[in-house]
């Protein structure tokens, strides 16, 4: 077996390097000189070349590739995959750590060289297949450390980013080498305080942006679930740059945000990136009516599809913890409606509107002494400037506290201030308290120059007049009581007529039912069909719930919810009898 010595820092052989058995393998970071023959810096293969029969072996030694350093072996936390953990410099004078999985050098190694020689690792193109077998026969001992394809929190305690680990030097970020570069920094933590969150200040869509940013590392600690928030507004309304402002807190904005425009399994890939960090998702109106809110059910359970390997077997799934920051000049269940999707109250739970367009300067409320255009214009150019420090310096403090009960004392207190009723508004009270509670702590950490209180502030107001439009009750209810009272709108004189007429109608086609008038009051009577029309995507037996529930099921005798009435010809039927207003009054 093939043996590597390593010479670190220096120009001078050691015994064991003068006495070495070749073949053997050996990694000099610097030029050496090793029996009276000198060496350049690099990763060398000493071995010997047979001639004739009975000839005396030539010795060769062979210069594969730049200092390539086998670090450690690696163990991945979430499949028990083993790899081994290489450092280089690559061409550049850049500092390169990779984990190599072993799977990579099982057949000719192409797959290893692809990564590395993209990274910039200086070879010798003739010996290129030389490294994969220098790097699959180092058997030396070695640390092993765990490796996870996950953002965000491991097990281990760390944070772990692609380019940084928090909180722990006994993990590493495993990926292919491929993936794009989403968590980066630029600038300076103290000038994008000073030119980025200074002109946030009075602005709540702009406060609950970086909010919405900074709550993800929170997330596992107080044990809210994921989310989203979707800002709704006309086009150019101001949208755009408050995702810009939060993706600036973890990378750079122009590579850190993605879009609508994905397939559901892509928004899985995308989430799973980002996770214990935000998903930022630009343009709802890119998306695929037909999945919107699939997706939307799909960011927030934090679940994948499961998928099957060549052998059948059941494959990991992807998982993930985020809050996502949607946009878009329509709502969630109006985008779906474009396709003829009726509403889903899971979806618009967990992805709920937020007015960024009707404030006093479209998404904003103050200007700071600038008109519209230069106020945008300065926040966009300093965001694109300073980026990716944020996110880091919130985790580095909140890794200083050890104690997961204090986490959840503090989110306690904070959700007091986002008083509901309902379990469904209290899940979304939920969002926007732990998004209050992140800005709040950073205020504390002394990462966010805004004044204290600042934070619960703008969540609270936007939490406010979310549940002003759509109230504190069952949003099932809500739904239901709306898509009856618009059946009646569209169809009322077209698919009913009176009960009471002496003549039957003859312009009526595909009855809904019959109205009848009491005094003033016009009463509809639905048919079974017509009932569980007006309001698809529901059973009947929820519908006549939500019904009973808002008192308008009418005349009803003991025990039963229907009323039997003569029709015109002859014969009788029963119908279900709705008072409009009081649907009215559940939908105002």
């Amino acid at each position: 077996m093939s043996k590597l010595t390593l010479v670190t820092e220096a120009e001078t052989p050691t015994d064991t390097q003068i006495g070495q058995e070749r073949p053997y393998y050996a990694v000099y970071t610097k030029d050496t000189v090793i029996d009276g023959k000198h060496f350049h810096a690099g990763t060398w293969f000493h071995t010997v070349k047979h001639g004739a029969p009975n000839s005396k072996a030539i010795e060769v030694d062979q210069w594969l590739c730049a200092p390539l350093h086998i670090e450690a072996d690696t163990i991945s936390s979430d499949d028990g995959s083993v790899g081994r953990l290489l450092r280089f410099t690559n061409k550049h004078g850049q500092p390169v750590e990779w984990v190599m999985p072993m799977e990579l050098i099982a057949g000719s190694g192409e797959e290893l060289l692809k990564v590395v020689f993209r990274q910039g690792l200086v070879a010798d193109y003739g010996l290129r297949r030389s490294i994969p077998a220098y790097v699959a026969n180092n058997q030396s001992p070695r640390p092993i450390l765990a490796t996870t394809c996950k953002t965000g929190w491991h097990k281990s305690g760390a944070f772990v980013l692609p380019n940084n680990v928090l909180g722990g030097s006994d993990v590493r970020y495993q990926d292919s080498g491929k993936a794009a570069a989403i968590f980066s920094n630029q600038g300076s933590l103290e000038a994008w305080q000073k030119e980025v969150a200074a002109l946030c200040v009075g602005n709540p869509v702009l406060i609950l942006s970086v909010c919405c940013a900074l709550a993800g590392p929170l997330l596992a600690k107080v044990g809210v679930n994921g989310g989203g928030v979707h800002l709704v507004g006309d086009s150019s309304s101001g949208k755009s740059l408050a995702q810009l402002v939060a993706a600036s807190v973890w990378g750079n904005p122009n590579v850190f945000a993605a879009s609508w425009d994905i397939s559901k399994g892509g928004v899985e890939i995308e989430a799973a990136s980002r996770n214990d960090t935000i998903l930022i998702l630009d343009e709802i109106k890119r998306a695929d009516p037909n999945k919107v809110q699939e997706m939307a059910y799909a960011i927030a359970n934090g679940i994948g599809k499961s998928t099957m390997t060549r052998e059948r077997e059941g494959r990991a799934k992807l998982s993930w913890r985020v809050l996502a920051l949607s946009s878009g000049e329509r709502s969630l269940s109006e985008h779906a409606a474009i396709a003829g999707n009726s509403a889903h109250a899971g979806a618009e739970l967990r992805m709920v509107d937020v007015d960024a367009g009707n404030r006093k300067y479209r998404a904003f409320d103050y200007l700071h002494g600038m008109d519209g255009e230069s106020f945008h214009r300065m926040l966009t150019l300093a965001c694109t400037n300073h980026y990716g420090h944020t996110g880091v310096m919130m985790v580095t403090h909140l890794l200083k506290q050890a104690k997961k009960e204090w986490f959840v004392a503090a989110f306690v207190e904070q959700r007091k201030a986002f008083d509901t009723e309902s379990a469904q508004a209290g899940r979304v009270a939920d969002r926007f308290a732990v998004m209050a509670l992140a800005g709040e702590l950073a205020i504390g950490y002394g990462i966010l120059p805004w004044p204290v209180g600042a934070a619960q502030a703008a969540c609270k107001l936007l939490f406010n007049e979310w549940l002003l439009r759509v109230g504190d009750g069952n949003t099932e209810d809500r739904q239901i009581s709306k898509a009856i009272a618009d059946f009646i709108a569209v169809h009322g004189d077209s698919r009913f007529s009176d009960i009471d007429s002496k003549y039957a109608s003859t312009h009526i086609n595909n009855r809904a039912g019959y109205y009848l008038i009491n005094g003033d009051k016009r009463f509809y009577l639905f048919n079974t069909p017509a009932l569980r029309e007006a309001a698809q995507g529901y059973s009947q037996e929820r519908i006549l719930r939500t019904l009973e529930t808002s008192h308008a099921l009418m005349m009803a005798s003991e025990g039963r919810r229907q009323k039997q009435y003569r029709l015109h010809g002859g014969g009788h039927a029963r119908f279900f009898v709705i008072d409009p207003d009081k649907l009215e009054h559940e939908h105002a």
